[in-house]
């Protein structure tokens, strides 16, 4: 596999002209301008946002394939793998890239890694709505405009300033396709919470640990990063404060029955220490388990 650490390469690569700038580069392309018998496989140093909609071929990053059936943004970072297979577009597409070290000095250096949609995989793509491609090839077209025609020392600023403004966009975009996905597929939480009740069985007869984040989004064949987001957006918590409070749960009514010790409930648990347990319910429920155990006897 190519690693590219200049945003040359990756032009030379997939056949287009050599970048106006060697830190960042704007690509456009209309239908059937790709020739569709390119195959490449890179990693890069580059931030890579892409709008598109296939007429064949394929795209992968992360572990799954792109869902070519809509239009899509996708996104990618740096050091991510990315494949491309004998691409055709059914309509206009863009890429933008971005190197690492364009950003230094610009507030977007630590904004951009706060955006999770960077971790999720190929087939948790962005799908726009009519309306809002049309802000987003807005956007794409003034950060085109100021590339290539009015290079001045304010330019790298206001390309920024656009760039930001097309994922604070894509945020809020994302938070709209989680509800609209949500009443087409079930409410993911609860999903997630069988799983876990599942999970609590499988314990009972197997010793397989504490449940995590990457092994629910495994199960639900989603990203670890788009499952907490999802699950923020329907419940206000994260997966690991859902799992904790769906644990702290079990151990409620474990110490209610009455039945197994502190170091029996933390084990049928999953937790591989009593102490890590202990501290996880007090500060969830104010309380240590045995004097939680020892209110209800009172």
């Amino acid at each position: 596999m190519k690693h590219f650490k200049k945003i040359s390469e990756l032009h030379e690569a997939l056949g287009v002209k050599p970048p106006e700038h060697p830190l960042f580069s704007a690509i456009y392309g209309e239908r059937d301008t790709c020739p569709g018998n390119t195959e490449i496989e890179f990693s890069s140093a580059f931030y890579i946002i892409g709008f598109k909609k296939l007429k064949s071929g394929s795209m992968l990053y992360g572990k799954t394939k792109y869902d070519h059936d809509l239009g899509s943004m996708s996104f990618v970072k740096p050091q991510q793998k990315v494949s491309f297979k004998n691409v055709e577009l059914e309509e206009r597409g863009f890429l933008i890239i971005i190197h690492e070290d364009f950003l230094p000095g610009t507030a977007l250096c630590s904004e951009i890694k706060k955006y999770g949609y960077f971790d999720y995989e190929v087939n948790e793509a962005l799908h726009l709505s009519p309306a809002e491609e049309d802000i987003i090839w807005n956007l794409y077209y003034s950060i085109e405009k100021e590339h290539y025609n009015n290079t001045d020392e304010l330019s790298k600023a206001i390309i920024v300033s656009h760039l930001d403004s097309m994922l604070k966009y894509a945020q809020r975009f994302y938070k709209r396709q989680f509800i609209n996905r949500t009443e087409l597929t079930g409410s993911t939480v609860t999903k997630f919470n069988a799983l876990l009740a599942a999970n609590f069985e499988e314990r009972k007869t197997k010793n397989i640990g504490l449940p995590t984040v990457s092994l629910m989004a495994d199960e639900l064949n989603i990203s670890s990063r788009y499952l907490t987001d999802l699950l923020k957006q329907e419940t206000g918590k994260t997966a690991l404060e859902l799992i904790h409070l769906f644990l702290i749960g079990e151990a409620k009514n474990l110490l209610t029955e009455g039945e197994l010790n502190i170091s029996e409930i933390s084990h049928l648990l999953g937790f591989e220490n009593t102490t890590y347990f202990s501290r996880l319910f007090k500060k969830e429920v104010g309380t240590a388990p045995n004097k939680f155990r020892g209110s209800l006897l009172n």
